[in-house]
């Protein structure tokens, strides 16, 4: 190998070996930038930039100044610092006040006492004259400041950084422009030891020694080295020799085995002995990280003792350098340091020690609160003194004090708070109100105050903002009642001020809202009764109708249960007139109607007893054969029988047995139950054993049949009576009908008589008459003689008459037949054209033709009418989407349900780890810190945007309501980009929207991100381009935008793919050579003719074109370049061309988007100008580049330290001028009129172009595309989730507030809803939950950047916002309306203008036209589902007649006109132009609803599968938490929730990741913990005043503390985990109980509710109440 490696070494040459020196120099230079960044970013704690770009990046020296306030900030405060954000950087460059930077960096070095001679010039740094010395400086201050302890130690990087070629060749190139020598930085050390004023050789040879000892290892000895004077090494500790010997040991290994490795390749500067050992300063450092950190472990050790003397002498400690130590607050010091070694294990997950940082912000905390507390207990004395005075307006004075930190103080209601702050002071027993007492006190007086200032005010929203709040602590007040408490208490006010009270007290307030919640009640009861019972009609079941009936909350009297089926019927019945009456089929029965259906059906039920008993004593009576008996049943009243005359009596009693007794014969006697059918229908049964009278049919099912029923008593008495009563009327009248039959036949034997003596009279001409007869008698008997022959053969004579005119017609039909066979074809092929021509041109007409003749339009009027098809069709769309939309509802519930357990499971996790902190303070809980404990135990609302509280959550939601919108709404983006100066919309874009749409990673996300590129381009346009060159010419904002996304990650495949194979085919051809200048095939001419003779030419160097191309060699190699030229290019044209397909589909859709867009504004320009542009985009924005440098787009793979030939990249310039002539149809001329021959080729070429950019156009819309529609949001499972710094969301949320009116002009726009419910522009600290130092702290800027880049993660969901109706629904109704109307007259009445019609009267037959075509409507109609039906306005206008409907339409046009929609001067040909549009658009809209079907049903599958997802999580969910709950119930110590989830909950992340975490193995995270038998928990026993002491029992109304001994609360746990009963005993006697839920209490706890009422009176602490439910039954 060594014989190899020295065979390689002497190939080497000298050239080689000096390149090969430089680049290692150039590397070295890299690796001391890469250590100074790191080195920089760790001090500063924020990200700055490569290697490359950090000397750039140094200039303005914001970053040195920083540093220098890192190490000394009174020498560099932040506030001295110019542009420290760097804003006016990179907007304008340099500034001459950026020196002022580097200045104060220079002063800061100086200050800490660095050596000038480290220092570099300030022209060094601004005008970077020499970035070496620069990047020297750091390394020589890193050292010194580590020696000092004011900053982590350097990193030695050398040979652990990679860098690419390009960049060392560049950093090569870079230190040879400037010509530096570089320093030598392994020396800094020892160059540094040499400027202190130091015996150089003593400090030397003692840091030999100690060098030496730690290799040994020998900790004595180490540490006799170590404490030699001559080392200079201050802070050395005996008990810490150890950890010397380790830290500087290690610290010596690293160091050479970083020298070892620069070894292995040639350094310049040469080695040293400190390459391998430790330098003075470092082994300073060591010793004094070592110190700081033996510090650090004793305040540790201190703070878990909780030894306050240990903790005092440990912060003492002068290592610390900890100088506001006071005496008084050691205590609160403890506590203080304490809570931050919890909380930042809670954070690492380990417990770790306080960094000396943290230290000092732990002890200023404690001693502000401390001064906070002394100022608090001097403001409680004075408002304790102001209350023995008794003077309201001095009392509320001292109130306001900010020092007692008491909530807000109204004085409008002084008296109250002298008056009930008195009386408390008077009541206790010390005699003095503590701070908090009164902060309780103040908190609930305020409350009222501002309850009682709404109510003067008038003010329901006040009143309700009032009554919902904490402070108050009314129980029981619910939002759907706000309005009845205002109106309540306001009547109360005036009730109140009546008596004069000029206050209502709390109590009054409280009762107040509870008698309305009372009312409310009821009233909802009522109503919820109403629809049960309403529901219950329409299950045709009685006895859920009754039992509805029964409810309390119905308060029907007299509801019986044999009446069930009465009650239901009668009831049914009552509905169903109610819905025929209003023609509404949902109809319900009001209470009022209801009670009437119940009083109805009681009387029914009585009188259909006594009718049916009724009947039974009749048909006993008429068994029994009793004719009075049977009369006196008759005339009951009950049975009501029609007709019963006495007199008839025995005929009654005669056809009653008569049909009793043929009914026995044929029925059966046995059954004992009766049927009476009522009026109504309905059947009435009676027993004849009991008489109980029944509206259900006997259970055994038996009918006696023999028993008359009242229908046929009814037709029986009405015979007998009618008989009695006809022969009455003869018996009556017999006198009468003598005369008359006397009368009768008297006038026929006098018309007889009459008869006779006229024919007597005129017997003298019947005579004559009669042999006239005679003789026509002969006469007409030869005639019908041979009329009688002829009749006798008539068949055959007509068969004969048949048979001639058969033959005739037969022979004219079979000759015009033979004619038409001669000639079917041509028949044929005439009647098929007249009709297809006719058809055509009508319909072409139709179609085409702007304005349509009526005529035209009624030939195609049938096709607007509807068939079953589309009847069927429509059904099922709308079947679909009704189904659609309940399943959309239905997920949206149970993904509410799962946002509810979210909070219930991050409640149980929340409250585990808060248990956690109290743990340690549980032992010292006195009563001076029971409130510190239950704020301890209370949610912390201040933990950023995704803490666990409501008021956090609500701003999530709302931004996340907020990006969805912008997200799926792009036209608020499009319009926000133009808003802003173009290179802040550049930083938007870049930094924002991409991360909204993350970067197009899915479809979805692709999709919505072309909807933003389409609106932000067409907005673009309309607004900003005034001609189609202007693209052309300008530099637009969306297509860089556009081009730049696609052409890297997105395109660049396609690149590759496109221009690979002919740009490797130009780079493989080493003989091509492609020179277009003459000039320079000229020169090469010349010196490749010098070359080959050795003498110099004769022909001058410097000519001009014209004069180069005069010679013919030189028009013969540009021959030859020019057809190399076309040759390559064709190539390229063929792959351009040929790959539309591999284009970004988005490149594609934006090129369509910008043809279209360009079209409809400047329609007069031509489509070539159109294409140029497009062009324009495909291919010179786009493939352009890539062709003139196929290395910087990876087109092509080059191995390592290879560049493209200058030849190369020649050839390469000159092809791609070629195609961008092309593209662009521009001509060669001027100076380049040498190729004008290759015009021809750019004609042919931009030919192809244009059918290239025509291909390239035609892609499909992204719906179709990416598969997207209404419905894809609702389907998908996983909600979209963005990543979004803090700095981004806050800047965007200012972007949008500032230019909400130009985004979002329209008042009702959903972007205002929501922007107003997020509310002002927040803060950093609220959104991450920091808290940041105040202004004046010089933290305080750093703090907000690093805060600032923060990353949050958005689970974006969309909020409904509800759409204002437009006014143009009543217009489009009427215009609906009319052409229905018109297209009935249309089809019925012809004309040859819409007012020739309708001004002539329609004929009969015209009329019935009309009304068989509505009876043929109607029909259809009524087979039509009720879903399916027309408009109730259109159905009534079918009933119209037609000249009805005529008036009609002639009023709606003159309303159409004088909306401007129709024209009476055109004869309303507007109106037939839509009649014509609509028979256009019928087939495409049946096109239309088939792909709407087949959408529907995939939206409803996918929704289906979603469902069933949800239901599974809220399974595992409901499991989870039964689990959980059992286990905190359990006797282990740490059972209670797995730690893997606890930590995804408290990340924030349980939300939004719960879509991507199997149910099964989250079931798996507790189910192995689930297991094993929880033993059975002993109740608690605990006297008031006990509960007192510990904080949790606060008071008890009407009870004084001095009865809280006989007061007893028993505390017992019930089976289901988590639930407890709680027992209240007053002197040994039961009181009350009460049921008291675990999660119930974490709910309160999360909606931030401190106090809590049990059983109405005990008011108790509800975060001391968990502590003990956790202390006692948790085992926490």
């Amino acid at each position: 190998m060594e014989g190899a490696g020295s065979l390689r070494c002497e190939r080497l040459t000298a050239e080689e070996m000096d390149e090969k020196r430089r680049q290692n120099i150039a590397y070295q230079y890299l690796c001391h930038l890469e250590e100074a960044k790191r080195w920089l970013e760790a001090c500063l704690s924020e990200e700055l930039p490569p290697p490359m770009e950090l000397e750039e990046t140094l200039r303005n020296g914001v970053v040195l100044a920083k540093l220098g306030h890192c190490f000394a900030p009174t020498v560099v405060p932040l506030k001295k610092i110019y542009d420290p954000e760097q804003t006016r950087y990179k907007a304008a460059g340099l500034h001459f006040r950026h020196t002022d930077n580097i200045n104060y960096w220079r002063d800061a070095m100086s200050h800490v006492g660095l050596p000038s001679l480290f220092h570099p010039e300030t022209t060094d740094i601004y005008d970077k004259k020499n970035m070496p010395r620069v990047v020297y400086c750091i390394h020589a201050l890193s050292l010194y400041l580590f020696k000092l302890g004011l900053a982590p130690q350097i990193q030695d990087l050398y040979g652990k950084v990679d860098f690419t070629e390009e960049e060392i060749n560049n950093m090569k190139r870079e230190l040879e422009k400037y010509g530096l020598q570089l320093p030598a930085f392994s020396k800094i050390g020892g160059i540094l030891a040499n400027e202190l004023s130091v015996d150089e050789a003593a400090v030397h040879a003692a840091v030999l020694a100690i060098n030496q000892a730690v290799e040994q290892g020998v900790v004595a000895q180490t540490m006799g080295a170590l404490r030699n004077p001559s080392a200079m090494l201050l802070g050395l500790r005996q008990e810490l020799a150890g950890a010397y010997q380790e830290m500087l040991q290690g610290a010596k290994l690293e160091k050479g085995s970083n020298a070892r490795n620069r070894l292995l390749q040639v350094i310049p500067e040469g080695e040293d002995i400190y390459d391998h050992y430790l330098t003075q300063a470092e082994i300073q450092g060591h010793i004094n990280k070592v110190n700081v950190h033996g510090a650090l472990e004793e305040v540790d050790d201190a703070l878990e003792q909780q030894d306050v003397l240990a903790l005092h002498h440990a912060l003492q400690d002068p290592v610390l350098a900890l100088h506001c130590l006071q005496r008084d607050n050691l205590h609160r010091y403890l506590e203080q340091l304490s809570v931050d070694r919890e909380q930042k294990a809670l954070e690492l997950g380990y417990v770790d020690l306080l960094e000396q940082e943290e230290l000092e912000a732990g002890i200023l905390t404690a001693n502000r609160k401390g001064e906070e507390e002394r100022a608090m207990l001097g403001a409680i004395n004075r408002i304790n003194a102001a209350i023995r005075h008794g003077k309201a307006a001095e009392t509320v004075e001292a109130l306001m004090d900010p020092a007692a930190q008491l909530p807000d103080v109204y004085p409008l209601a002084a008296p109250l708070y002298q008056h009930q702050l008195a009386l408390l002071q008077s009541q206790h027993p010390r005699g003095e109100l503590v701070q908090e007492e009164l902060f309780v006190a103040v908190e609930m007086l305020s409350a009222v105050a501002l309850v009682n200032r709404a109510l003067d005010a008038g003010d329901p929203d006040a009143l309700w903002s009032s009554l919902v709040s904490s402070a108050l602590g009314l129980a029981g007040v619910e939002d759907a009642n706000a309005q009845r408490y205002f109106e309540d208490l306001v009547q109360l006010k005036g009730q109140s001020r009546a008596a004069g009270g000029e206050f209502l007290s709390w109590n009054d307030i409280q009762d107040r809202v509870n008698a309305t919640n009372s009312s409310v009640q009821d009233e909802n009861d009522r109503i919820t009764a109403v629809r049960l019972i309403n529901e219950a009609l329409l299950q045709e079941d009685p006895e859920k109708t009754l039992s509805a009936l029964l409810l309390q909350a119905a308060a029907l009297p007299h509801v019986t249960l044999p009446i069930a089926h009465r009650y239901h019927h009668v009831l049914a019945r009552a509905r169903r007139m109610k819905a025929q009456a209003t023609g509404d089929d949902g109809a319900v029965l009001w209470w009022e109607e209801i009670q009437e259906g119940v009083c109805k059906a009681n009387e029914d039920t009585v009188a259909a007893r006594k009718m049916a008993l009724g009947i039974a004593a009749i048909n006993q009576a008429i068994k029994e054969g009793k004719v009075t008996q049977t009369l006196r049943v008759l005339l009951n009243p009950a049975v009501a029988l029609c007709g019963v005359v006495s007199a008839c009596a025995a005929g009654y009693q005669e056809q009653l047995a008569a049909l009793m007794a043929t009914k026995r014969q044929t029925g059966s006697a046995k059954p004992c139950w009766t049927r009476h059918r009522l009026a109504d229908g309905a059947e009435f049964y009676l027993s004849l054993q009991s008489f109980e009278g029944s509206w259900q049919h006997p259970p055994d099912g038996g009918i006696n049949t023999t028993h008359l029923s009242r229908e046929e008593i009814q037709a029986v008495v009405t015979r007998v009576t009618a008989a009695h009563d006809r022969e009455r009327l003869w018996a009556a009248n017999v006198a009468f009908v003598v005369r008359l039959q006397a009368r009768l036949r008297g006038f026929l034997v006098r018309r007889e008589l009459a008869a006779r003596w006229s024919i007597l009279r005129e017997q003298r001409p019947a005579a004559v008459r009669i042999q006239a007869c005679w003789r026509g008698y002969r006469q007409r008997r030869a005639y019908l003689e041979r009329l009688r022959y002829l009749r006798a053969n008539a068949d055959a004579a007509i068969k004969i008459q048949a048979g001639v005119r058969m033959w005739q017609a037969r022979r004219r039909y079979q000759e015009r037949l033979r004619y038409f066979r001669r000639n079917v074809e041509a028949v044929v092929k005439i009647q098929a054209f007249v009709r297809a021509h006719k058809a055509r041109g009508d319909y072409r007409m139709l179609v085409h033709a702007r304005s349509p003749p009526l005529s035209i339009v009624r030939r195609f009027i049938h096709l607007l009418e509807q068939s079953q098809q589309d009847f069927w069709e429509e059904s099922e769309v709308l079947r679909l989407q009704e189904e659609v939309v309940k399943r959309i509802r239905a997920n949206r519930q149970l993904e509410s349900d799962l946002d509810l357990m979210d909070i219930k499971i991050g409640l149980l996790v929340k409250n585990r780890i808060t248990l956690q902190e109290v743990v340690c303070h549980c032992k010292k809980l006195t009563k001076k810190n029971k409130e510190q404990l239950s704020e301890m135990m209370s949610i912390d609302k201040q933990k950023g945007l995704k803490s666990l509280s409501k008021e956090k959550r609500q701003k999530l939601e709302a931004y996340q309501h907020l990006f969805y919108l912008l997200q799926t709404q792009p036209v608020y983006l499009a319009r926000l980009i133009f808003q802003m100066p173009q290179n802040k919309s550049t930083k938007f874009m870049e930094s924002v929207i991409f991360t909204l749409y993350n970067y197009a990673s899915t479809p979805r996300e692709a999709f919505l991100l072309l909807q933003l590129f389409k609106a932000a381009l067409q907005e673009e346009i309309s607004s900003k381009v005034d001609q189609v060159h202007d693209i052309l010419l300008g530099n637009a904002t969306v297509i860089r935008m556009v081009v730049s996304f696609y052409r890297n990650a997105h395109g660049q495949n396609a690149l590759q793919h496109i221009l690979g194979d002919p740009v490797q085919q130009v780079l493989q051809d080493k003989t091509l050579s492609i020179r277009t200048n003459p000039v320079d095939i000229y020169k090469a001419w010349i010196n490749q003719t010098e070359s080959q003779s050795g003498q110099k030419s004769k022909l001058p160097y410097e000519v001009s074109p014209e004069q180069a191309l005069s010679y013919p060699e030189v028009q013969r190699q540009l021959d030859i370049s020019i057809h190399n030229l076309l040759m390559m290019t064709d190539k390229f044209v063929s792959a351009i061309t040929s790959s539309v397909d591999k284009i970004p589909y988005g490149m594609r859709y934006m090129a369509k988007i910008l043809r279209a867009s360009l079209a409809e504004k400047f329609p007069k320009a031509s489509a070539e100008d159109i294409d140029k542009v497009v062009g324009n985009l495909l291919y010179y924005r786009y493939m352009n580049p890539a062709v003139v440098a196929p290395d910087g787009f990876d087109i092509v793979a080059l191995p390592a330290r290879v560049t493209l030939h200058p030849e190369q990249r020649r050839s390469l310039g000159s092809i791609a001028k070629v195609l961008q002539h092309a593209a662009a149809h521009k001509p060669f001329d001027g100076d380049n009129a040498h190729l004008c021959g290759i015009n021809r080729y750019l004609e042919e070429t931009h030919r192809k172009f244009r059918r290239f950019i025509s291909a390239a156009c035609s892609v499909p819309e992204p719906e179709e595309r990416f598969n997207m529609d209404e419905y894809s949001e609702m389907v998908a499972v996983a909600k979209p989730v963005i990543y979004i710094t803090v700095g981004e969301l806050i800047n965007t949320h200012r972007l949008l507030l500032e230019h909400q009116d130009s985004i979002a002009p329209q008042h009702g726009d959903p972007l205002h809803a929501l922007l107003e419910d997020l509310g002002e522009l927040p803060t950093f600290q609220f959104l991450v939950g920091e808290n940041v130092p105040s202004p004046m702290d010089t933290s305080a800027e750093q703090m907000l950047c690093h805060l600032s880049k923060v990353e949050v993660s958005l689970t974006l969901t969309g909020k409904l916002v509800p759409v204002a109706s437009s006014e143009e629904s009543d217009t489009r109704s009427l215009l609906l309306s009319t052409k229905q109307m018109l297209v009935d007259v249309i089809q019925s009445q012809p004309g040859d203008s819409l007012p020739e019609i309708l001004w002539t009267r329609a004929s009969e037959h015209e009329e019935a036209s009309h009304a068989h075509l509505m009876h043929r409507r109607a029909l259809r109609d009524a087979q039509t589902p009720a879903k399916l039906q027309r408009n109730r306005s259109l159905a009534a206008n079918s009933q119209l007649s037609m000249e009805e409907k005529k008036r009609k339409i002639i009023r709606n046009l003159r309303r159409l006109e004088s909306l401007g929609l129709v024209d009476s001067a055109h004869q309303y040909q507007e109106l037939i132009n839509e009649l014509a549009k609509d028979i256009r658009n019928q087939r495409r809209y049946r096109q239309h609803r088939k792909g709407e079907l087949l959408k529907l049903r995939q939206t409803l599958q996918g929704l289906n599968a979603k469902t069933l997802f949800y239901e599974e999580q809220i399974d595992y969910y409901n499991q989870y938490i039964k689990t959980c709950l059992d286990n905190l119930a359990a006797s282990t110590k740490y059972a209670s929730l797995p730690n893997p989830l606890c930590f995804l909950l408290l990340s924030g992340c349980w939300g939004s990741q719960r879509s991507c975490v199997p149910g099964d193995q989250l079931y798996g995270l507790f189910s192995s913990r689930a297991s094993g038998k929880n033993k059975k928990l002993q109740s608690l026993h605990y006297t008031a005043a006990r509960l007192f002491e510990k904080g949790v029992l606060l008071e008890i109304e009407d009870l004084p503390h001095s009865q809280f001994r006989n007061v007893i609360f028993d505390i017992i746990p019930c089976e289901e985990s988590g639930r407890f009963q709680v027992k209240a005993k007053f002197m040994g006697i039961d009181m009350e109980r009460f049921h008291l839920h675990y999660q119930d209490l974490l709910q309160l706890q999360y909606e931030g509710v401190a106090v809590m009422k049990m059983f109405d009176k005990a008011k108790v602490n509800v975060n001391l109440l968990i502590f003990l439910l956790n202390k006692k039954f948790f085992k926490k």
